[in-house]
């Protein structure tokens, strides 16, 4: 379970760390840092920065004999201390100090200055086997940065580092930040260190939750944690180190510096007496907080007498075999206590079979029927109280069932979802489709829970998998994940997130099987728009509740990040804030914005026909200038694992990078049309109905509050199918029925109390043409008007008939609305029963009774109809069951 201490072998054979993932490691080992702080202390005579070699030794003797591997020092070190920390198996965070207190960037001598004496201390150390790492810079302070501005700062600092790295190329540097300029984006550092002083253990949890969404796909170190034993005594520094190191490592976290190692400390000319952050006194002995320490240290990154639940993982297989066998050797890897591998073989015709006996796991072989299929024989034959998935084109971090059994053992998550990063070392292909939208992706509602977790590593309590039925089976490759996130959600659980809980993911190795995917996952799409049509919009698109997290993920051109920093800029958490997406910046990034160049790209052709027409050619033009602009600048943000040979091989990558970000959504906009998720499809229902305002009123002799009695005609609207969003906090209308994208049907209720609990409801009922469908049907038809004057036949044709569609089908569109919200009032106007018993049960085959069904945020049970409580949805029927 814990992972092995003597990280002085991997000194010994003098191997560099390696930031992979989450984590940093030391040829294949894990080293999980287990650090403490050293000095600064008062300059001698000679103006050494550090105790005499023997003190130093005497302490480097103590640290290791309490659990620790490593140090962290805010001065370059003498090549002795770091043979010192070699010869006890210590690495060596080095600082690099310099005048960061200052406005540097006022004198561009002193930045040139600081930027040859940062390189001076890289290479004084450059290539010692007992390097950990350096730190470019620590804490410039918030009053700095706001001077200087957050953009000059960090391309300074990134100045810094590739003049840095170029003195010592192997190794890792970091950027030491503070909650206090948390703003900073350094993407260019190999390690996110920061220093966090918190003194609640919710505080922080809650925090390094945050750092690790920041972090993205890097290794989160604290390198200072600590408290001063002056203000809170010495038992109570003991009791808070121990949980500040446990909720440190439970988090996810590579490591943690304790500062400090000796309440001896000199600053700024100045022995600090007022503070005793030490786990020493000045005299060395030890205080309470060194052992507490130091039985944290040995429990890391969990204690293992933890009551580890039996987790069964289940890999779906079908004629996976080029990645199979790497996929079972990381799940033999797995140091976890109590758990089983089931290998479904989905019908493969390769040798998945003969690997699977190799590796001794059990196999259960069926014909092909599909992922969800798989999965849920897989969940069947589990024994374990989770079942964790993953894919057989993935292998997991060692401890990737440790942190996914920590996160269910802390919360009531029903599951748990982390990241899936995809490996270095794939080919130049797979990089750069790890760097094009459209990867698996996890979708957070905060920093811990999670909105959905993608299928190649989730987790599920079996209890709580089976009572939803487990996948669906019509979602044969993709969207399954998607829909049991939605449906678990649906019955009121909730989803987690644990950021070290991480597999690796090999990425599409060509762009023709980058295309199938993209083809696939529009399908897979367009099924669950059909199964959830109040998750997606009017245009078919779905709005994620909470933020989508992926390396690819594009970004929309003009979507400016906000500072908080408080007034003056006293923040004591000065975060970076993203704007809620602006629609009309979002057209670019959608499918369809395909359709949209297609149909300027038409109309400019046609000004052979007519003339004025031409003008389309510019704004063909322009949409074709805002998708390419938006593929380069992605392409430019893209962070690329291994070196390009040459400039030309970057720009390569770069402009392989570029086209898939032009083609995933072409790939989906074949995939939705082909099944049938167009802009055009038509929702409501047919049937009579006008096509004018309506009213309805109904008599009640049974008292209900007005939000009880919209609820249940909401709910009433979606056994039909119907998607009925709700009015906004500024809106005079109560539901809106969509038709389509061009028209719909809006409601507003009224309800006029007669006192003795009588109430006499009203309801009116209009069509609504959506300002889209009315821009484009009188652009059209004063397009028709001007070719009629012009006598160009040809073109008032098609304008005219593109018009009278445009006009028919919003019709068409609010009729289908009308239809449905009239079959639904009709029937609640017409019911005998309904002041007595059933306000809202009558249906088209007459009134039902009702059941009581607890509403969110209520107090008490409110009326429902039985007919209208929600049901498990069933799959709509499907004309092909061939995959796209």
């Amino acid at each position: 379970m814990n992972p092995a201490t003597p990280s002085s072998v991997s000194l010994r054979l003098g191997q560099r760390p390696r930031a992979a993932g989450k984590f940093v490691f030391v040829g294949s080992e894990k080293l999980y840092i287990r650090g403490v702080t050293y000095g600064p202390f008062r300059p001698d005579e000679q103006d050494n920065q550090f105790s005499a070699p023997k003190i130093v030794e005497r302490d480097f003797v103590q640290m290791a004999a309490n659990g620790m591997n490593a140090v962290r020092t805010y001065t370059v070190p003498p090549l002795w201390l770091l043979d010192l920390a070699r010869q006890h198996g210590l690495w060596v965070m080095v600082g690099l100090p310099w005048e960061q207190h200052v406005t540097f960037l006022d004198d561009p001598k002193l930045a040139r200055d600081i930027a040859r004496r940062v390189c001076a201390g890289v290479r004084a150390c450059a290539g010692h086997p007992a390097i950990l790492c350096y730190a470019i810079g620590n804490e410039i302070p918030a009053p700095i940065v706001r001077w200087h501005g957050r953009r000059r700062v960090v391309r300074f600092l990134e100045q810094l580092y590739w003049a840095a790295k170029a003195e010592d190329r192997d190794a890792l540097f970091a950027y030491v930040n503070y909650p206090s300029t948390e703003y900073l984006e350094l993407p260019f550092v190999e390690l996110y260190c920061f220093n966090v002083f918190l003194e609640s253990q919710d505080r922080l949890a809650a925090y390094l939750a945050r750092l690790q969404n920041l972090a993205g796909d890097r290794p989160l170190i604290l390198v200072e944690i600590g408290l001063d034993s002056i203000r809170h005594g010495e038992e109570k520094q003991a009791s808070v180190l121990d949980w500040q190191v446990r909720t440190t490592f439970a988090a996810g976290c590579a490591g943690a510096f304790i500062f400090n190692w000796t309440d001896e400390w000199y600053r700024g000319g100045y022995d600090i007496e007022d503070w005793n952050f030490g786990l020493t006194r000045r005299d060395r002995s030890p205080k309470p907080a060194l052992a507490a320490v130091r039985r944290a240290f040995a429990e890391v990154p969990f204690p293992s007498s933890l009551p580890w639940p039996r987790i069964s993982v289940v890999v779906c297989s079908h004629n996976g075999e080029s990645t199979l066998r790497e996929c079972l050797e990381g799940l033999r890897r797995l140091q976890y206590p109590n758990f089983e591998v089931i290998v479904v073989n989905d019908g493969s015709t390769d040798a998945t079979d003969e690997i699977v006996r190799e590796y001794g796991f059990r196999q259960i072989s069926t014909e092909n029927h599909g992922l969800s299929v798989a999965r849920n024989i897989g969940m069947e034959a589990a024994t374990g109280e989770i079942i964790a998935y993953t894919d057989s084109d993935c292998w997991p971090d060692p401890h990737w069932l440790t942190y996914l059994a920590g996160t269910f053992l802390a919360t009531d998550y029903v599951g748990v979802g982390g990241p899936n990063l995809a490996p270095p070392g794939d080919g130049h292909i797979a990089e750069c489709v790890a760097n094009a939208p459209g990867g698996p992706v996890h979708v957070l509602l905060s920093d811990q829970e999670a909105e959905h977790i993608p299928g190649c590593n989730m987790a599920f309590r079996k209890s709580c998998l089976q009572t939803i039925d487990g996948f669906d089976p019509q979602f044969r490759t993709a969207g399954d994940d998607v829909d049991v996130c939605w449906r678990l959600q649906e019955q009121g659980w909730k989803l987690g997130f644990s950021p070290a809980a991480v597999v690796w993911h090999h990425r599409r190795n060509s762009v023709r099987a980058y295309w199938k995917q993209q083809k696939g996952y529009g399908k897979a799409e367009a099924l669950l728009e059909r199964k959830w049509p109040d998750k997606y919009n009017a245009a078919g698109h779905l709005t994620w509740a909470g933020r989508v997290y992926a390396s690819g993920h594009p970004r929309i051109l003009g979507w400016a990040n906000r500072i908080y920093q408080g007034i003056w800029g006293t923040a004591p958490f000065q975060i970076l804030y993203e704007p809620a997406p602006n629609t009309i910046l979002s057209l670019p990034l959608m499918p369809e914005w395909y359709l949209v160049m297609l149909t300027l790209a038409a109309l400019s052709l046609l000004g052979a026909a007519w003339k004025p027409l031409s003008a389309a050619l510019p704004l063909f033009l322009l949409a074709l200038g805002a998708l390419l602009v938006q593929a380069v600048l992605a392409a430019e943000r893209a962070s690329f694992t291994s070196a390009p040979r040459s400039r030309l091989a970057e720009l390569a990558s770069r402009g392989l990078t570029a086209f898939l970000h032009l083609l995933q959504p072409l790939a989906r906009l074949c995939g939705r049309i082909r099944w049938g998720l167009t802009p055009w499809r038509r929702q409501g229902a047919p049937g009579p109905a006008p096509l004018w305002p309506r009213q309805f009123v109904i008599w009640s002799e049974q008292w209900q509050p007005a939000e009880a009695r919209l609820q249940s005609l909401e709910v009433a609207l979606q056994t039909e199918r119907a998607v009925a969003p709700r009015g906004g906090d500024y809106d005079r209308w109560d539901l809106e029925v969509r038709g389509g994208l061009l028209g719909a049907a809006r409601l507003r209720m009224a309800i006029e109390e007669h006192g003795a609990g009588k109430q006499l409801v009203k309801f009116r009922v209009w069509p609504r043409c959506s300002p889209l469908g009315l821009v484009l049907t009188l652009v059209f038809g004063s397009l028709a008007v001007g070719a009629a004057l012009d006598q160009a036949a040809v073109a008032f044709t098609i304008m005219c008939g593109t018009a009278v569609l445009l006009a028919l089908r919003a019709f068409g569109e609010c009729h289908a609305a009308m239809a449905v919200v009239h079959l639904k009032l009709q029937c609640i106007e017409s019911s005998k029963a309904a002041s007595e018993t059933a306000p809202f049960a009558a249906t088209p085959s007459g009134p039902v009774g009702f059941d009581t069904a607890f509403q969110p945020g209520k107090k008490s049970a409110v009326l429902i109809p039985a007919t209208a409580l929600p049901q498990t949805r069933k799959p709509p029927v499907l004309v092909d069951e061939k995959d796209s």
